[in-house]
């Protein structure tokens, strides 16, 4: 079995630990890889949830997912009480447990065979994905859906900001959650994009490569999935400078912030 954590502990924190030895003592043989997402960031946790799962990839595969900001109620919290835990069975038969939070889900709700509540404790830890969850997502692997509880709708979970930065990788590349299908442009077409108090003038191509030393590029990158019987496949839009950092070309901004084409 394959499983991924895809959580918001820090890179290297130990939390990462604490949670792979609860989920080994109910998966021993299991490989599971650890995907650290910036502190409350639930829209990076449901863009890499859908392309982690909805790729492809070893057929018995689990991701399990907390980033839990408990932002669904601004009152003080009774005995640690967080949002709730939920179950998606995607369309290619991934399984996915995790917590319910902002838009941990919104990038997987249209290609779901299933989407219920896991009822499970709200409370009674800190640390819910150590010492809560992980009982509940191996049951569940195992075919026991005793826990499940009620459906929910795709309409009940929020749709996928059009114009946010997604992810910055290791490149500076800055992937975003614009769909290269709403970008009616010819390639080498010269645009310019504000992040945050930043503009700059680019360069619209259809390989990011197609651009000289130097260039800002705006064009199709590495990240999206297939959209089943719907055609081409869905292909988000990344910021990629030839030769250096976008990311620092646009003063370091961070996951969520909005990404405008201003002309």
């Amino acid at each position: 079995m394959f499983i991924c954590v895809i959580a918001d502990y820090g890179t290297g924190d130990p939390a990462f630990t604490e949670v792979t030895q609860r989920l080994l003592m109910t998966f021993p043989h299991a490989q599971i890889h650890l995907l650290s997402v910036p502190a409350f960031s639930t829209l990076a946790t449901g863009f890499w949830i859908a392309q982690l799962g909805l790729n492809p990839g070893p057929s018995d595969r689990l991701i399990y997912h907390n980033c839990a900001p408990r932002q669904d109620d601004p009152e003080a919290r009774r005995d640690n009480e967080g949002e709730g835990l939920t179950y998606a069975l995607l369309s290619n038969g991934v399984k996915v447990v995790g917590v319910n939070a902002g838009y941990t889900l919104s990038f997987i709700k249209d290609y779901t065979k299933e989407l219920r509540v896991v009822n499970v404790s709200r409370g009674g830890s800190q640390f819910r994905s150590r010492d809560v969850f992980p009982p509940a997502a191996a049951a569940i692997m195992n075919e026991d859906f005793s826990l499940l509880g009620d459906s929910f709708k795709s309409e009940q979970i929020p749709d996928v900001p059009p114009d946010r930065i997604a992810w910055i990788d290791g490149y500076g590349n800055i992937k975003t959650t614009i769909g290269a299908h709403t970008l009616n442009l010819e390639p080498q077409t010269k645009i310019v994009i504000r992040i945050g108090d930043v503009v700059s003038d680019a360069v619209y191509s259809d390989g990011s490569f197609k651009v000289s030393e130097g260039t800002l590029a705006f064009a199709p990158g590495s990240s999206g999935w297939s959209r089943g019987d719907s055609g081409e496949p869905l292909r988000f839009l990344e910021l990629f400078l030839r030769g250096g950092s976008a990311w620092e070309r646009f003063g370091r901004p961070r996951v969520n912030q909005q990404v405008t084409r201003i002309a």
